[in-house]
């Protein structure tokens, strides 16, 4: 029986362009870093890892199939951070059913959300 989701992995060629994005500009705190693997530290819920793997080359040839979100308390405010960060986001904050959310994609095209409830 499945209890619950442990982790996300994001494989990608090049983990010293991931990590720092997750790091340095979304604000994760490493809980493990190596130059294979980097583990993000989460208070509640699943981790975020970033891993390096030989089959995954450049940019993610469909970003939409995984997407990965983050529950904020102001979405506009975090936009409006990670935008001045240099994050590109794809839609800014909006309401929708239940909660603001803006799309944003990271330096391999993977599309992220920030998400807040309302």
């Amino acid at each position: 029986m499945i209890k619950r989701l442990h982790s996300v992995v994001i494989w990608t060629e090049e983990i010293g362009r991931l990590v720092p994005f997750y790091r340095d500009v979304l604000g994760l705190q490493l809980q493990m870093d190596t130059p294979e693997f980097a583990v993000f530290m989460s208070e509640e819920g699943p981790q975020l890892a970033i891993g390096r793997h030989s089959d995954v080359h450049g940019r993610s040839s469909d970003p939409y199939r995984v997407m990965v979100d983050f529950q904020v308390e102001d979405c506009q405010a975090e936009y409006e951070r990670l935008k001045a960060s240099g994050a590109e986001f794809i839609r800014p904050p909006s309401q929708d059913e239940g909660a603001i959310i803006a799309t944003l994609s990271d330096p391999d095209g993977n599309v992220l959300q920030l998400f807040q409830m309302t």
